[in-house]
């Protein structure tokens, strides 16, 4: 059974908080993380503490990346609907198709809601893969960790897109704005200091991307 499980749409984020990986240094990390968060730099809270493993770095973090945009989403998802949002889009010039390579190999077009759920689905079942996001102390990350990474943040990336291209008003109605730039700013500071995202595919945000890489790069 999934580690997961599911909410109602009534609260707020769809699926219950992912706790950092267990049995591994997750929690000092997450510690860690939490305390340059909460000084208020964005810029020291991404980069790799001394001495530490980048592959358990950038495993816990993931973990923060899909909490984050997992509430922030649960936020907004009275509001997207297969109605208000019937295709996965960020603007007029992005349109993203579904395609895990597994059960869906040809990409095919589905709703916003829908698309949002068969992502979260799949970056679920990444973090519950032992083989992928080892539990146990010593074992080792697969060799192909960190193309995982990237495609998992590539995906979280494209439903900050749809957000701000499509829920930006309902987001500022909700007062939702400062906590979504917050948010937004550090996945784009750890996806820059460790080039997760290609920069074709952040071109739907580059007017919100490229003023924070000038301003900590």
């Amino acid at each position: 059974m999934s580690l997961f499980g599911r909410s109602s749409r009534s609260q707020l984020t769809f699926r219950p908080k992912k706790s950092s990986p267990s049995g591994s240094k997750g929690l000092p990390l997450k510690k860690h993380i939490d305390a340059t968060l909460g000084s208020g730099n964005l810029r020291e809270a991404v980069r790799l503490p001394i001495g530490e493993d980048l592959n358990e770095w950038l495993a816990v973090n993931t973990v923060d990346f899909f909490n984050q945009v997992n509430f922030l989403y649960g936020t907004l998802m009275e509001f997207c609907t297969s109605s208000t949002c019937p295709i996965m889009s960020a603007g007029p010039k992005y349109e993203y198709r579904w395609a895990d390579g597994v059960k869906v190999k040809k990409p095919v077009q589905v709703s916003a809601p829908k698309y949002v759920e068969y992502l979260m689905d799949w970056v679920e079942s990444q973090l519950d893969d032992e083989a992928i996001f080892p539990q146990k102390i010593g074992a080792p990350f697969p060799q192909n960790f960190r193309e995982v990474i990237r495609t998992i943040f590539k995906r979280l990336f494209r439903v900050y897109s749809h957000m701000y291209h499509s829920h930006f008003q309902m987001i500022l109605k909700l007062k939702e704005e400062a906590h979504l730039s917050t948010c937004f700013k550090h996945f784009v500071l750890f996806t820059w200091e460790f080039h997760l995202i290609d920069r074709a595919e952040l071109a739907p945000l580059n007017e919100l991307i490229e003023p924070i890489v000038f301003r900590y790069f």
